[in-house]
């Protein structure tokens, strides 16, 4: 693969999730209706739809384990996403989570406390890579070397896109564009409103954005706040649709999107994520963006 669009660095999972008809009750059956067994992650989600949108990337982050590797390398062989950076260690299970899903409704479960617990099993950012790209994405899970990328960033003039800082992070004072979900948002501002917060974060940074679910969220720069109603669409799972988001911005920022263009591109490419499952078999195309941004109820 030439050179790629895109840097990103953060977290590439197995994900395997599980669609209930109806979501679980305690000793009530629960009739399961699919499984899947699928590449996941903030990074590796985002990846997957820039692929699908014409993007090319490279993936970087946690290490890649035994359990997972033969999953990773299949699924992203006929799309323009470079493993190049990946460290595949052959001692490691891997890292994978599980959700369970019924429409709207999900939880997901894991063993990250453990992966971070038990020592250092994720790279540290590559210059080289970042250099030569475009733009970056970065997640601030792997927490000095994420710093780090943000830092090979400024210093090499990448711009980049990154998701759930805090405003007062490097990561987002340097950041083109700081995407907030609510499940930050209720972790590191509990008791907050986002009419309060966004001020903080437009004090530095570039653009920023505090989504809300199918709410309207918030965005804003320079002191000025917007809102925007997001698009409206049948939900058939909204597994992956913060990860979409940032891929939305990023592929916004790529094309060079005003601040109204990106935030209604990238609220599309969520809608049309979340409105197909699984999402990695089902990806976000330019068409159905395009179509949810001409014809969706709003």
């Amino acid at each position: 693969m030439k050179k790629p669009d895109v840097y990103l660095y953060g977290v590439i999972v197995a994900t395997t999730s599980f669609m209930l008809k109806e979501f679980l009750v305690p000793d009530e059956y629960s009739e399961l209706e699919g499984r899947f067994r699928l590449p996941g992650g903030e990074t590796g989600t985002c990846a997957s739809v820039l692929s699908s949108l014409g993007v090319s990337s490279a993936i970087d982050g946690n290490h890649i384990g035994y359990e997972t590797a033969p999953l990773i390398r299949k699924y992203y062989a006929d799309k323009s996403v470079s493993l190049d950076c990946l460290y595949f260690d052959d001692s490691y299970e891997g890292l994978e989570d599980y959700v369970i899903i019924s429409g709207s409704d999900r939880t997901p479960m894991g063993t990250f406390g453990h992966f971070y617990a038990e020592g250092r099993r994720w790279n540290k950012p590559d210059e080289e890579m970042i250099k030569c790209c475009a733009a970056a994405a970065i997640d601030p899970f792997f927490p000095e070397d994420s710093r780090l990328a943000a830092e090979y960033c400024v210093k090499h003039g990448k711009p980049y896109v990154t998701i759930d800082c805090r405003h007062d992070s490097y990561i987002h004072r340097h950041a083109a564009v700081s995407v907030i979900s609510g499940e930050c948002f209720a972790n590191s501002y509990t008791g907050q409103s986002r009419e309060n917060i966004i001020p903080l974060f437009m004090e530095n940074g570039g653009l920023t954005i505090i989504t809300n679910g199918s709410r309207p969220l918030l965005y804003g720069r320079n002191g000025v706040v917007k809102q925007f109603e997001p698009y409206k669409v049948k939900v058939a799972s909204t597994l992956g649709a913060g990860d979409s988001f940032k891929a939305g911005a990023v592929y916004g920022l790529l094309k060079g999107m005003s601040d109204e263009q990106l935030v209604s591109f990238a609220s599309a490419c969520a809608a049309a994520a979340i409105s197909e499952f699984p999402l990695p078999l089902n990806l976000p195309t330019l068409e159905k963006i395009e179509k949810i941004r001409g014809g969706a109820e709003r």
